[in-house]
C-alpha cells in the first residue's frame, strides 16, 4: 500500500468520524462491535484472544495515577514528547477483509489502487509481501497490524504511513517499523496518561506577607508520593509500567523583586517533605524552602510558581526498563505583599 494513499484514506476517514459519518458496515477491527470507523487511538479494554477480538488493543490501568479534580499532566524537560502515533494489531483476517473490501468497493481510491491492494492481501501469496485471502489460514496464529494515533491529534499523529502489516504470535513486530508497540513504546504510552497533583504550596504568613519578610513555604507531603500507570497489550501478553516519583520543588516568585530559600529556588525532597512548616518560635529562622519580598506588590498581587519536578522511569513485562525524561507540572497563586516598616512576630 503506497504511504500516499494510506494517508489520504486516514484523513479521509477522519474528517468523516468528525463530521459524523460513518460509511463503513462492519466491524473495523480490535477495537471491535464498532459499525462506524473508530477514532484513532480510541482507549477501551478488556479483550479476548479467541480470533474474534472482542475489545481494544492497549489497556490503561490507572490505579495508582494520581486523582482529584486538581491533578494534571506532567511535561518532559526535554523536547521528547510520548509517540503521537504508534503501530499495534488491529485486525483478524476476517476483520481486515471486512475492513478493506467496501473501501475497494466504492470505487473511491482509483482502480489503480485497489488492484494493487487486492494482489497484496486477497489474491498474493507466493511474492513476498504479498497475502492470500487476508491470511484467513492463518485465523487464530497472528494478527494484522495497522497504525494508530493519540486522540488528541498531537503534531505527528499522522505520520504512521506503514502499510498494514502481518505479525504471528510470539513474533516481535519488524524491527524497521517505528512505534511497533513493544513494552518500551508502552512505557512512553503510558508517560502520557500519568496524572499528578497540584502544586499549590502553603504559605506564612498566609494570602498577604510583608516586604523583607521571610515567607515560609511548604506543600502536604501526604499528597506528594508515586504514582504510576501500566499500559498493556492483553492479546500480546506484554506490558510495562511507568512510574514518576516527586525530587524537587522550584518556586518562582512572580518578581524579580524577590529572594528565595534556597538561593536556587529549588526545594529538594527529603524523606517525602517537602519544605517546612513554619512553626511558632521560628521567626528568626531563615526558612529551608520560601521567599522574601523587596517589594510590595502595590494593589496588585505577585502571581507566585510552583513546579514540582518528577523522576520517570518504567519496567516492562520482558524485563527491560530505563529513565523517560523528568516532567513538571506546577500551579501559580496570587500573593499580596505590603510594604510595613516594622513587623513583630
Amino acid at each position: 500500500m503506497r504511504s500516499g494513499s494510506r494517508l489520504l484514506i486516514t484523513l479521509s476517514l477522519v474528517s468523516s468520524i468528525l463530521a459524523g459519518a460513518g460509511a463503513a458496515t462492519a466491524d473495523t477491527g480490535i477495537g471491535g462491535g464498532s459499525k462506524t470507523p473508530p477514532k484513532p487511538g480510541q482507549k477501551t479494554s478488556g479483550g479476548s484472544d479467541n480470533g474474534t477480538l472482542s475489545a481494544g488493543v492497549i489497556v490503561y490501568d490507572r490505579s495508582k495515577n494520581g486523582s482529584g479534580s486538581s491533578v494534571g499532566p506532567v511535561t518532559s524537560t526535554t523536547a521528547w514528547t510520548p509517540p503521537a502515533c504508534w503501530y499495534a494489531p488491529k485486525y483478524t483476517p476476517a476483520q481486515l477483509k471486512a475492513y478493506l473490501e467496501p473501501i475497494w468497493n466504492a470505487e473511491s481510491t482509483g482502480s489503480q489502487w485497489d488492484l494493487e491492494q487486492r494482489n497484496k492481501y486477497e489474491k498474493g501469496g507466493d511474492a513476498p509481501g504479498t497475502y492470500k485471502d487476508f491470511n484467513k489460514d492463518k485465523t487464530g496464529k497472528g494478527y494484522w497490524w495497522d497504525s494508530y494515533a493519540n486522540e488528541s491529534f498531537p503534531p505527528g499523529w499522522d505520520k504512521c504511513t506503514e502499510p498494514i502489516f502481518w505479525v504471528d504470535k510470539g513474533d516481535p513486530p519488524p524491527a524497521n517499523v517505528q512505534n511497533a508497540v513493544t513494552p518500551k513504546i508502552l512505557a512512553e504510552l503510558a508517560y502520557n496518561e500519568i496524572r499528578v497533583p497540584s502544586t499549590k504550596v502553603t504559605l506564612a504568613p498566609a494570602n498577604t506577607t510583608k516586604v523583607n519578610l521571610p515567607t515560609w513555604a511548604w506543600l502536604d507531603g501526604a499528597q506528594f508520593k508515586p504514582v504510576s500507570v501500566t499500559a498493556s497489550v492483553p492479546v500480546l501478553g506484554i506490558s510495562a509500567t511507568t512510574t514518576a516519583e516527586p525530587i524537587s520543588l522550584k518556586i518562582d516568585p512572580g518578581t524579580a523583586d524577590a529572594q528565595t530559600y534556597p538561593a536556587s529556588g529549588v526545594c529538594q525532597i527529603n524523606g517525602g517533605r517537602i519544605g517546612e512548616p513554619y512553626a511558632k518560635g521560628k521567626a528568626n529562622d531563615t526558612p529551608p524552602c520560601g521567599v522574601k519580598y523587596l517589594r510590595s506588590s502595590g494593589n496588585g498581587t505577585y502571581p507566585l510558581k510552583a513546579t514540582i519536578t518528577w523522576k520517570i522511569h518504567w519496567t516492562g513485562s520482558d524485563g527491560t526498563g530505563d529513565d523517560l525524561p523528568d516532567g513538571t507540572f506546577g500551579a501559580t497563586q496570587n500573593v499580596t505583599v505590603q510594604e510595613i516598616q516594622a513587623v513583630n512576630r
